[in-house]
């Protein structure tokens, strides 16, 4: 397997888009139609082997109802474009982990981020106590 990041990314970023359309209960070929892209292209960009362009995920981010912001930061596109490398609206990998997870429910993932946002919450105004 090779370790090239922008290899990960692309796979990750395809994950992303496939469990966001199977939790909007959407086909391949029915999101293809939606954001207006080949059925092959968006496979192939599902499986991590193509980088779409910032139109084409604008497409797919609106297809699916998602922020454009949220599908270019997944495909590693807004870190760069903010000071110190890190977005404002920055999501954190656990939270992201969380959100591709196929096996969960959307509500189970809203309960697990809300349950970790109080951990990380209550360990930033606590961790003097230690």
């Amino acid at each position: 397997m090779i370790d090239d990041p922008w290899e990960r990314q692309r796979a990750a970023l395809g994950s992303y888009i496939r469990s966001q359309r199977k939790l909007a209960n959407l086909s391949l070929r029915q999101l293809a139609d939606i954001a207006k892209v080949s059925n092959p292209y968006l496979s192939q960009i599902e499986r991590g082997l193509h980088a779409p362009s910032v139109r084409v995920l604008r497409s797919i981010a609106e297809a699916l109802d998602l922020s454009a912001e949220t599908l270019l930061e997944q495909a590693g596109l807004l870190e760069d474009a903010n000071a110190g490398g890190v977005s404002r609206h920055a999501t954190p990998p656990t939270e992201r982990a969380i959100r591709i997870d196929p096996k969960l429910t959307e509500a189970q993932k809203e309960a697990l981020i809300s349950v970790y946002r109080s951990y990380v919450a209550s360990a930033d105004g606590g961790s003097s106590a230690s």
